[in-house]
């Protein structure tokens, strides 16, 4: 497919193009070439999108859960039916292999789907009193909502919070990453194609900090869900402090893999390396930091590393392609930060640990033996690095594990039952993948703890994030 270049913005229903708009460049990461360029959003054009969202809210919020649901699904079956052609848009911006972009495209439908099913389960309560009265619990939408999404997962993030608040009643203004824009206004042409009222969606691009404040700024916005960098969050949060506005958090991680010596080997490696290289390791859950029991580690490290050198590194739109570019130009270069540190400490390079293409490339990388002072073993790299390290007993392996600020997603392979079962319990992660990193789906809970963020997205606890509790007496 060819890249789209009329980009514009998705204002108060209607498209607006860049006239008098400063711009953005958009780059192929496989290339490193512009493909097109991208109106910002003025703060004229933020104060337009609150006061179309503030007037669109309490009609949407009052529609029929039936015709919320229809809508819904009419934005699934138009991403669903549209899935290559967007697909193709996201691996052109983002870099990730076509096959990984439209499956991101089909996951995106997936939570259209499940919201409009959920909503139609969404029951308050009734409370037991005395005959002749009633108290009820409902759940009502917030009100606005602005959502800030990262460019990793651009089109499934987004629609991971936007199908959700759509559901629960409210409007709502996102503002996705302007590296990945023609794949997540795809998104918006299939809401605007599903009949969504005018007002009620709205996607803006814009320079992050400005956008950020300006929305969070107003007392039009009630909600405010964001992915992304565990700092911005922190920033985020004091902006909202002012007008206690709430908020979902999902940050960073460096998910700890606990290796078990009963584990079949050559199966368990088949499944890590795979899933550490996903969108070249830029995922906010990609198994990072491999934790191997002492007696099975040598054997782990070679088998890893002889894996990894195989990994088909490539231009996304090309089928061999197993790995793509990073997203953008910063990107190696922290790579590169990160290995060089662990290299200069000690740490063994058994795979890759270079720069390679002529786009932003840097090779699937496996650093073994890396002290626990090393940049790496502390800071998320958020790219195609693994690491590794023995331990000796499941206190040592905890240990490791929960040593860090970080608990989105921890992973541990093992066949022993109580082993699991331990694990389950005292890692200190907000989604624990045992044997499995099937964590994430539509009807999925899905967030972390400590300075990994609070809240959840998907599932039943996804729409609530969304919504308000009443309490209502009758004597």
């Amino acid at each position: 497919m060819t890249y789209q270049t009329d980009l514009k913005l998705f204002i108060d229903g209607a498209w607006r193009a860049g006239e008098g708009r400063d711009c953005h460049a958009v780059i192929n990461p496989a290339t490193a070439a512009t493909i097109a360029e991208l109106p910002l959003a003025t703060e004229a054009d933020l104060d337009e999108a609150l006061a179309a969202a503030k007037k669109a809210f309490p009609g949407w919020r009052d529609t029929p859960v039936d015709k919320r649901s229809a809508t819904l699904r009419k934005v699934a079956k138009h991403l669903k039916e549209n899935a290559k052609d967007i697909g193709a848009l996201l691996t052109q911006e983002q870099g990730k292999p076509v096959k990984e972009a439209i499956g991101e495209v089909y996951g995106a439908a997936s939570m259209f789907d499940w919201y409009a099913e959920e909503i139609k389960r969404d029951y308050g309560r009734t409370l037991v009193r005395p005959v002749g009265q009633r108290s009820i619990v409902q759940h009502q939408a917030v009100g606005v909502v602005a959502t800030f999404t990262p460019w990793n997962f651009p089109i499934y993030l987004l629609a991971k919070k936007v199908a959700a608040a759509l559901a629960a009643g409210c409007a709502v203004i996102s503002k996705p990453p302007e590296e990945t824009p023609a794949c997540t206004l795809a998104v918006a042409k299939a809401i605007e194609a599903a009949g969504i009222p005018q007002g009620v969606f709205q996607l803006v691009h814009g320079v992050p900090d400005m956008v950020s404040r300006h929305l969070i700024g107003s007392d039009i916005v009630r909600k405010v869900s964001f992915t992304g960098s565990v700092p911005v969050g922190k920033h985020l949060m004091k902006l909202a402090s002012e007008n206690l506005q709430r908020l979902t958090l999902e940050l960073g991680g460096h998910a700890p893999v606990l290796v078990f010596d009963d584990v079949d080997l050559d199966k368990t490696l088949d499944m890590l390396v795979p899933q550490k290289f996903r969108n070249a390791g830029q995922v906010c859950v990609s198994p990072t930091r491999f934790t191997v029991h002492e007696k099975i580690y040598d054997d782990f490290v070679q088998g890893f590393a002889e894996r990894t050198a195989k990994v088909q590194m490539g231009d996304g739109m090309d089928d061999t392609t197993q790995m793509g570019p990073l997203a953008n130009e910063r990107r190696p270069e922290a790579i590169e930060k990160l290995v060089e540190d662990a290299r200069s400490k000690g740490a063994k390079i058994l795979a890759g640990g270079e720069r390679g293409g002529n786009g932003y490339f840097y090779k699937p990388t496996l650093i073994a033996d890396a002290s626990l002072d090393t940049d790496i073993m502390n800071h998320e790299p958020f790219g195609p690095v693994a690491v590794a390290r023995p331990f000796s007993d499941l206190d040592d392996a905890l240990e490791q594990a929960n040593r860090l600020p970080f608990g989105l997603a921890a992973f541990a392979f093992t066949n022993d039952l109580k082993t699991a079962n331990i694990l389950g319990d005292r890692l200190e992660a907000g989604m624990v993948g045992i044997n499995s990193f099937a964590i994430s789906g539509a009807d999925t809970p899905f967030g972390g703890v400590k300075d990994s963020g609070f809240g959840s997205e998907g599932g039943k606890e996804g729409l609530r994030t969304y919504q308000v509790t009443k309490a209502i007496h009758m004597g």
